[in-house]
């Protein structure tokens, strides 16, 4: 990604500490947050100065080699184990988490050098996962017609991977290729990651786009301006069924109500073989803060947080929702585009 005319990733380790950009400041402000340890590091995921799964993942694999950096000589491996937990707890929904802090620590594990191992495995998680989804954009660039409106949501970008992002990945590919495309940005409350988040890339990148408020969707479908929506996901089961942002359950309904392609974008770290129905993944639930407080730049130029629900109210905050197989139209993975169904999951992984 560009931000300023300087080419940055979502998250990058240089000797010990990790680097990340700060996005819950983002788009009013621009910094990078440095973490010198790994428990530092799970805090930047679990209070997601980092988010989405592919930089979640990555993340999580640098803080496994900051482990192996830190851990003293006398009970070394037990000092790994118990921090493996501890990053492993910060969000449980998303499978490249799992899939990071597992590589690495099993790599290292039969290394003879675990120290340097551990940190060139992170490393190499990283690379792969921003070549992956760059190789997700230009698949998905094929179904893409020039003219056609997109709809999108949550954040699937840059910045929820290391690099490029999936869901997003294919509308920069095609608009690098010169075809006119429009997007539809679902702002994605309550933490409001597509007004924030989405439209910030869209705009460094000079991608045409409106922010649509969550439900206008159907609105819009209904009267045949949306050709296609894609997502991302953080986890994909066997059966085909997956995990994304709260509220993309919705849109693929009404997508299949009004005949419209609804695709799901993610690297191949995410499915999980493991876990064969949606309705056994864990589903995060957060702050109800997220929902009863917005975030905001004042007049005077600040980042404020403010009460915009009636005070004294409660609320429900759970971070994700379960799409079924059957509203999907296909996933677009580094490898191509699969039918969301355990014989083509099961192929495209072996």
């Amino acid at each position: 990604m560009k931000v300023n005319g300087k080419h940055y990733r979502t998250v990058w380790m240089k000797g010990s500490s990790v680097f990340l950009i700060e996005q819950n400041i983002l788009p009013f402000d621009f910094k990078i947050y440095e973490s010198k340890n790994h428990l530092d590091t799970c805090n930047t995921i679990k209070n997601m100065v980092v988010r989405g799964a592919g930089a979640v993942g990555a993340t999580a694999g640098f803080a496994m080699a900051q482990t192996f950096l830190e851990a003293p000589k006398n009970n070394f491996w037990k000092y790994i184990k118990k921090a493996k937990i501890v990053i492993e707890s910060t969000r449980p929904t998303a499978q490249n988490l799992f899939y990071a802090t597992n590589r690495v620590f099993n790599v290292a594990e039969i290394s003879k050098r675990p120290i340097e191992t551990a940190v060139l495995e992170a490393q190499k998680i990283a690379d792969e996962d921003a070549e992956n989804c760059r190789k997700i954009g230009e698949h998905g660039n094929e179904l893409i017609k020039n003219g056609f409106r997109i709809e999108t949501h949550c954040n699937a970008g840059w910045l929820a991977f290391v690099d490029y992002g999936t869901a997003l990945s294919p509308v920069y590919i095609a608009h690098r290729n010169g075809k006119k495309i429009f997007v539809f940005v679902d702002e994605t409350r309550p933490r409001s990651q597509g007004a924030k988040l989405t439209a910030w890339e869209l705009k460094n990148e000079g991608v045409p786009y409106n922010i649509i408020p969550d439900n206008a969707g159907a609105h819009l479908m209904s009267q045949g301006k949306i050709d296609i929506i894609i997502v991302g996901s953080d986890r994909i089961v066997r059966n085909g069924d997956i995990a994304n942002k709260i509220g993309t359950l919705e849109k693929a309904i009404i997508a299949k109500e009004f005949n419209i392609p609804f695709f799901v974008a993610a690297p191949t770290s995410t499915f999980d073989l493991n876990c064969k129905y949606g309705k056994d993944i864990p589903i995060e639930e957060r702050s109800e803060d997220e929902v009863l407080y917005q975030t905001g730049l004042t007049n005077k130029g600040k980042i404020e947080k403010i009460l915009v629900c009636s005070p004294g109210s409660k609320a429900i905050n759970p971070a994700f929702d379960i799409t079924p197989a059957k509203y999907i139209k296909g996933i677009i993975t580094e490898k191509g585009i699969i039918k969301p169904d355990e014989t083509s999951i099961r192929k495209i992984l072996n």
